[in-house]
């Protein structure tokens, strides 16, 4: 089969690589219909993953077709066509019994934490892939849902969600306020929307990405290149500043401005994923009893946000900007590593 390989930082080539087996019998094996590209690939493309080895299948999204099924799998089937989640776990464990799938201890050790795609095993930007617990791993299709509505679901709509809205309490009438209007960002942004905020502020460098986030649910939106920034977005609050602060970007400017802008009291919720060191400035914040969080998704709530999508309450659609065939992978890569450039969200790859 083809797949994207990893050949070491900045370097990838689409090879052919032996077809995936069964290794465990919780496993399946899935043709892949389509996957997508996320930051956190572009995070390891740049070295700032190192546990990542050369020669590994990149990818941790996807949608696709059963063709195999370990000998312990009873509820799939061979022709199932199943959302992969981001994150792969066992369901029996002490931390996935409380939820946190991102955690799974793995009792069978074949795997590892639960983000292993693309990571410590295989991944999804290939022709076919094995899931491992696929039973608590994989979710069926739902008819007349199309692609590019399931390919969201794997990763950026839970993660926007859990790690910026649930960790970040939001609740009705709060002032949120989204730091990064890329496509994690704008899940952040929509999905927030289910709680009844009363503002929700999108705050990014880029005004074509403010314009956007208008279209998936910002009340307001704050370019933050510009000198009164802060300003802008105490002016939109009683003064006091915002309720819920979500950082979305994963650099140390953008965490520190989310600390400066929320309330007595607030939260601040960090989805970015970091790969520099962030200075926390506690002389000053300790007295302001905020709440700050961070994680890994654990994908807990795609069964969820997957009734959303079926609804069409959520329209998880309007992310997709970009569509590629399975041997374009580099060239979408390409406009989505220059995203600004090319007005790209999530590229669609199939």
């Amino acid at each position: 089969m083809k797949a994207l390989v990893y050949q070491g930082p900045t370097k990838m080539s689409w090879l052919d690589v032996p077809n995936p087996k069964i290794e465990v019998s919780t496993d399946v094996i899935v043709k892949m219909k389509a996957t997508t590209i996320c930051g956190t690939d572009l995070h390891i493309l740049k070295g700032d993953v190192p546990e990542v080895e050369i020669g590994r299948i990149l990818g941790h999204e996807g949608v696709g077709i059963v063709t195999e099924v370990g000998s312990g799998v009873t509820n799939l089937a061979v022709g199932d066509e199943v959302i992969l989640s981001c994150v792969s776990s066992c369901g029996r464990c002490s931390n996935c019994k409380k939820g946190l799938y991102s955690h799974c201890l793995d009792p069978e050790g074949t795997a590892g934490i639960g983000w292993i795609f693309g990571y410590m095993i295989d991944g999804t930007q290939a022709e076919y892939v094995r899931v491992p617990f696929a039973e608590n791993s994989v979710y069926k299709v739902p008819s007349g849902m199309t692609d590019a509505e399931a390919i969201l679901l794997s990763d950026i709509l839970p993660t926007g969600f859990e790690i910026g809205v649930q960790y970040g309490h939001v609740k009705p009438g709060d002032v949120v306020a989204v730091i990064g209007s890329g496509p994690v960002g704008l899940s952040a942004v929509m999905t927030s929307r289910l709680y009844g905020p009363s503002k929700v502020i999108a705050v990014d460098l880029d005004n074509a990405r403010l314009g956007r986030a208008r279209d998936f649910g910002a009340t307001d939106t704050v370019n933050s290149g510009d000198p009164d920034w802060k300003e802008q977005i105490f002016a939109l609050t009683d003064g006091l500043g915002v309720d819920v602060a979500i950082e979305a970007v994963g650099v140390p400017i953008t965490f520190t401005m989310a600390t400066q802008i929320v309330r007595p009291g607030g939260n601040v919720a960090n989805i970015g994923v970091h790969g520099k060191a962030v200075e926390l400035a506690l002389n000053e914040l300790w007295i302001s009893n905020i709440n700050i969080s961070m994680g890994l998704v654990s994908t807990n709530t795609l069964g969820m946000l997957l009734k959303l999508v079926a609804e069409h309450k959520l329209p998880a659609e309007k992310f997709v900007t970009h569509t590629f065939s399975f041997d374009q992978i580099l060239d979408a890569y390409d406009i989505f590593g220059h995203a600004a450039e090319h007005d790209t969200l999530k590229v669609l790859i199939h």
